[in-house]
């Protein structure tokens, strides 16, 4: 029976990377995964750190951000430094632990909206650019996925977070030009979901409005991460039916910039009231919901992202223990 608990989303204020991995290990312990810290820079950002993952594919920053590039540079450089320097610290801060570990990518959608090609369009404009990128992708994931695990021999699985933040704007035809004057053509969903078949059954995160349940569901992916303070009642049909299906669901309930953290049942209360909402069994929740914050910690402060693991992990108690209870009194 899989119960989880709570994890995190991914990214980590400050730049001490082995501080960051302590707090992990220590407050989510049932599903620990690698922090990421853009505050170090260029190449520790979403973007620049997926694209180190590339192969063949070398890039480099412009005035607009990141552009493929003819061969690697100083800017690709940092940003594989950068997580080669995680990577011992993986290795050093849990290198007794036994368990399951996640790891976050940016996916390839978001990924394709944000870089640039040689000439200065972005590569989402470029159905064929597209499909290399999402070869490319899958290939360094792998190698960085099978990395992980030659670094951690204790661990009994590597789960993969896809972060898609840009997705509903790639699929709505919102993502705007690299001139900015004009908006790129929507993306089928077919695509889309032909591609998620590329990545070992991953955990799609997004934090926008508008996530497509039905078209994640429809690709295969294990689980669906969301902020549950963005999720719509229209949204629930596509959300249960996800659940129905088996998909794992990775509700954002705590804020991820610093705020006053409230009592325990009043954080699990939005896990609580969707699936009593959903009319799922009560014990099915902790095995099909983990809790998270709402998005990165990357703008909170380092003492507050601690303590908001620590609400999560706490909430997620309330969802294993007595989770019928706090449906009734929801």
């Amino acid at each position: 029976m899989l119960t989880w608990g709570a994890t995190g989303v991914g990214s980590h204020p400050g730049e001490d990377h082995l501080e960051a991995l302590r707090v992990v290990f220590g407050e989510v312990p049932e599903l620990p995964y690698l922090p990421e810290l853009p505050a170090r820079g260029v190449g520790a950002d979403m973007i620049g750190r997926t694209a180190a993952l590339l192969v063949d594919l070398p890039v480099e920053v412009q005035p607009s951000g990141w552009r493929l590039a003819d061969r690697p540079g100083r800017d690709h450089r940092r940003a594989v430094d950068h997580l080669r320097r995680d990577l011992d610290g993986l290795e050093e801060v849990g290198n007794d632990y036994q368990g399951p570990l996640k790891v976050q990518v940016c996916g390839p959608w978001t990924l394709a909206a944000a870089l640039e090609l040689r000439h200065g369009d972005k590569m989402l404009s470029d159905a064929g650019a597209v499909r290399d990128l999402v070869a490319s992708l899958a290939q360094g994931v792998g190698d960085h996925l099978a990395e992980v695990r030659r670094r951690l021999p204790g661990v009994t699985e590597v789960v993969l977070q896809l972060d898609e933040p840009g997705l509903p704007g790639v699929l709505a035809g919102t993502v705007p030009t690299a001139s900015g004057f004009g908006r790129l053509a929507a993306v089928e969903g077919s695509r889309v979901e032909e591609s998620l078949g590329a990545f070992p059954a991953p955990v799609v995160h997004c934090c926008a409005p508008g996530v497509p349940f039905g078209l994640l569901r429809r690709g295969g992916v294990r689980g669906v991460s969301v902020d549950s303070s963005l999720l719509r009642r229209r949204d629930e049909d596509g959300v249960g039916e996800a659940v129905e299906a088996g998909l794992l669901l990775f509700l954002g309930v705590v804020p991820a910039t610093d705020a006053r953290l409230l009592d325990t049942g009043v954080v699990a209360k939005p896990a609580l009231e969707l699936w009593r909402r959903l009319g799922f069994p009560p014990e099915r929740l902790a095995e099909q919901m983990v809790l998270t914050p709402a998005c990165g910690l990357a703008g909170a402060s380092p003492r507050y992202a601690r303590a908001a693991l620590a609400a999560a992990r706490k909430a997620a108690r309330v969802l294993r223990d007595d989770p019928a209870s706090g449906m009734q009194s929801g």
